[in-house]
């Protein structure tokens, strides 16, 4: 069994990391490089930033920001928001990021996994899904774009799958319903993902409690949990997660 991974989230938006409800109601959460920098000493196996606004601002990924990031931690790091073209992951990828992660950019143009896939290998390449709950697509969840903003009629489940033929090495999958409400992972679309594809599911949304992220392992089925407000107010450490799934019987990174 693979060693499971906690990794904390970063939005960014105006050079600031930010955390709201259901993608809406933001609120700021401190400096990105100073969060970096605290996180990689707490033992996080990854860190993500992503540009929240990049994509429905029409504008480039923060470089200058991940530069900055990318020279305070020495862990796996992916970046995404705004990410369009080979060029705009070669950038990234030379600005200091492990792994690229696309999201509107890969609905817009499917073919831009497979191509970045291609290029720099399917381990760089990590498809965002923002998904929440419709009944009307085939398997419940409906995947939206531009920061949650713009549905897209794409049943989330299909869209997995498409992904992991064009080539992404990994998924990040946000419920949109559970974002910030520390509800907990949306446990249903996560083992439903988890259980359609063969490539690593970092469940996102909902995170409140220790309790859940061992629910996103066992009942959920994911690979790596990830979690942004309860880091980035310390109501937790990463070594508090850690330390409660292994005393519920989970493997984790050390």
């Amino acid at each position: 069994m693979l060693a499971k991974r906690i990794i904390p989230c970063m939005d960014v938006r105006d050079a600031r990391v930010v955390k709201g409800i259901n993608f809406i109601n933001i609120k700021d959460a401190g400096d990105p490089v100073e969060l970096a920098e605290l996180y990689n000493k707490q033992g996080a196996d990854e860190l993500v930033f992503l540009d929240i606004t990049a994509s429905s601002d029409k504008r480039d990924t923060m470089v200058e920001v991940v530069k900055k990031v990318a020279k305070k931690v020495f862990i796996p790091f992916t970046v995404g928001g705004g990410i369009r073209s080979i060029e705009d992951m070669r950038k990234i990828l030379n600005a200091g990021a492990d792994k690229i992660s696309v999201n509107t950019a890969a609905v817009k143009d499917p073919d831009l996994i497979k191509k970045g896939s291609d290029k720099f290998g399917s381990q760089c390449i990590v498809l965002a899904i923002d998904a929440k709950k419709n009944t009307k697509m085939k398997n419940g969840f409906e995947v939206y774009i531009y920061g949650g903003r713009e549905p897209t009629g794409l049943d989330a489940i299909e869209w997995a799958k498409k992904a992991q033929k064009l080539g992404a090495g990994e998924i990040l999958l946000t419920s949109m319903d559970r974002d910030g409400t520390k509800k907990g992972f949306d446990l249903e679309l996560t083992k439903k993902i988890s259980e359609s594809v063969n490539i690593p599911i970092i469940a996102s949304g909902g995170v409140g409690t220790l309790a859940h992220f061992v629910d996103a392992f066992k009942k959920g089925k994911a690979d790596a949990a990830l979690a942004a407000s309860i880091f980035h107010y310390s109501e937790y450490t990463v070594n508090d997660v850690k330390q409660f799934c292994k005393k519920q019987g989970i493997v984790i990174r050390e």
